[in-house]
C-alpha cells in the first residue's frame, strides 16, 4: 500500500468548506480530503446555511479556498446548490467552485462558468469515487484552475459546433479543446492522444489564434478558451 505523506507536509493544502444534503456522501467527502491532508472547515446540508457559513469565516478573515456544493439541494432539491455557487462567485471572486451534480444540467452548468474564468468546477458525482482525480480537481479549483466533468464537456462543445465561431478549427483541434476543459496539461494532452507534446502546443497556440486570444492575456488563455465556446 502507498504511504501517505504526513499531514503537515502535503503540497497544496487547501481549506474547504462543503455543501451537500446527503450526510454519506458530505462525511465521505470529508473524510476523503481530511485524510489527505486538507482542511474541511464546515460541512452544511444546504444552500442557506453555506451562504451563512461563508459569510461567518469571512467575518472570521478565515475564508476557504474552495466551496464544494452539490447543484441540487433543500428545500426544493431543485437549483438551490447552483445559485448559491452563482452568487459566491460574485460575492467572493477569490473562492473557488466545483459542483457536484448527478448528471449533466447544461443550463446550470453554462449559468456557472458564465463571467469570471478562475476557479470553477463542474464534476458528476460519480467522479467522486475516483479518488485522485477529484482530489485533484478540488486543489485544482481552489487553486484558480478550472475542473469539467468530461461530459459536461462533450454536451457543452456538441451544442457549441453548431456555431460559427467554431468554424475555423479543425476536429482535432476541437478534441485538443476538450481536453483542454477538462484541466488537462499538454503532457496529458499528448498522452490521451497518443502525439508529441510539441504537436499539442502547436494545436494550442492554433487555438489561441483562431479564438483571438492574444498572448497579453497570459496563462488564462486557456480558460478563456473553453469560455470562449461554452458562451458562444
Amino acid at each position: 500500500m502507498e504511504e501517505r505523506k504526513p499531514v503537515e507536509h502535503v503540497e497544496n493544502r487547501v481549506r474547504v468548506v462543503i455543501a451537500e444534503d446527503s450526510v454519506l456522501l458530505r462525511e465521505g467527502i470529508t473524510r476523503l480530503l481530511t485524510e489527505l491532508g486538507h482542511d474541511v472547515v464546515a460541512g452544511v446540508g444546504d444552500a442557506e446555511a453555506l451562504l451563512k457559513t461563508v459569510a461567518d469565516l469571512d467575518g472570521q478573515r478565515a475564508l476557504p479556498d474552495v466551496v464544494v456544493a452539490d447543484v441540487r439541494m433543500p428545500p426544493t432539491h431543485t437549483d438551490e446548490g447552483v445559485r448559491a455557487a452563482v452568487r459566491l462567485r460574485k460575492d467572493y471572486p477569490g473562492i473557488g467552485v466545483l459542483v457536484l451534480s448527478q448528471y449533466v444540467e447544461e443550463e446550470y452548468a453554462t449559468e456557472l462558468l458564465a463571467g469570471s474564468s478562475r476557479g470553477v468546477g463542474y464534476l458528476l458525482k460519480d467522479r467522486v469515487a475516483e479518488v485522485r482525480e477529484f482530489v485533484d480537481a478540488v486543489v485544482r479549483v481552489a487553486r484558480g484552475g478550472t475542473a469539467l466533468d468530461p461530459e459536461v464537456v462533450a454536451q457543452l462543445l456538441g451544442r457549441s459546433r453548431k456555431q460559427d465561431v467554431l468554424a475555423g478549427l479543425t476536429p482535432r483541434e476541437r478534441e485538443v479543446l476538450g481536453l483542454m476543459a477538462e484541466g488537462r496539461t499538454n503532457s496529458a494532452v499528448a498522452r490521451q492522444l497518443v502525439v508529441s507534446d510539441g504537436a499539442v502546443e502547436k494545436h494550442v497556440s492554433n487555438i489561441f489564434q483562431k479564438l483571438g486570444l492574444s498572448p497579453s492575456d497570459g496563462d488564462h488563455r486557456r480558460v478563456l478558451a473553453v469560455l470562449t465556446y461554452l458562451n458562444s
